[in-house]
């Protein structure tokens, strides 16, 4: 059963961090390029970041230089590194993994960003 549990959402003060981790379970993590998507309430659900199988990332403009993403093929897990966060971060993000026409989507994390 393919599994994909997203954590570490919650609320933070702007300019604040957070980590949000995804652990992937049931299919074959390593061969995978995997994703961060993020979606606020009414709009279209936009990509923050992807890391492929090999590890190159990429990024949206709006968060270069603030998030990190990466990946431990070990432990079947992708994360991103959130710093300096604005209130228009705050969305539900989510976590996807990619393989050709195969994609698994995550159940979401809420991120706040909030004073």
């Amino acid at each position: 059963q393919v599994r994909l549990v997203e954590s570490g959402g919650g609320l933070v003060q702007p300019g604040g961090s957070l980590r949000l981790s995804c652990a992937a379970s049931g299919f074959r993590f390593s061969i995978y390029k995997m994703a961060w998507y993020r979606q606020v309430h009414g709009k279209q659900r936009e990509l923050v970041a992807h890391i492929t199988e090999g590890g190159s990332a990429n990024y949206a403009e709006s968060v270069v230089g603030r998030f990190t993403i990466s990946r431990d093929n070990a432990k079947n897990t992708v994360f991103l590194q959130m710093d300096s966060l604005k209130p228009e971060d705050a969305a539900v993000y989510y976590c996807n993994a990619d393989w050709g026409s195969t994609r698994y989507w995550g159940q979401g994390t809420q991120v706040t960003v909030s004073s």
